[in-house]
């Protein structure tokens, strides 16, 4: 009796969620909308009037900042954007955590700018040595 019993569990416990699921999505699929000539429309998620502001993606701040740096790395020099960067990740410590990535990135962008020599000798402590290892990176083509 238990064993049957226990097969009857597990076969309700594999199915059931699958027709939960199922029928709350075709439940949801089928709207009637304030039309009174249309009997009910399907939802898509590719509508033609979908807002401009809800399609596109917000840039994450560390992108923001990334991007910052990169140009003022381009247009002053690296040991510029590495002191911006330091302040910025001071004054928002929940930059600290994209810190790494950001400082390669600087480091890569020297490399191409400057050249691995010259790149190398705008090193600084910030984020570890991420900056040199980016240098490092682009310099062995990495």
């Amino acid at each position: 009796m238990t064993h049957s019993a226990r097969r009857i569990g597990r076969t309700l416990a594999a199915v059931l969620p699958v027709v939960l699921v199922l029928s709350g999505t075709l439940a949801v699929a089928r709207v009637p909308w304030a039309t009174s000539n249309a009997e009910s429309q399907i939802l898509t998620a590719s509508s033609d009037t979908a807002s401009v502001r809800a399609t596109s993606k917000a840039r994450a701040p560390q992108d923001v900042l990334r991007d910052q740096l990169l140009v003022e790395l381009q247009r002053k020099d690296p040991g510029i954007a590495l002191t911006h960067l330091q302040r910025e990740v001071e004054e928002r410590p929940s930059l600290a955590q994209h810190c790494v990535a950001i400082a390669r990135a600087l480091g890569r962008a020297a490399v191409t700018a400057y050249g691995p020599t010259r790149a190398q000798s705008f090193s600084r402590p910030v984020c570890d040595t991420a900056f040199a290892y980016g240098v490092s990176q682009q310099a062995a083509g990495s």
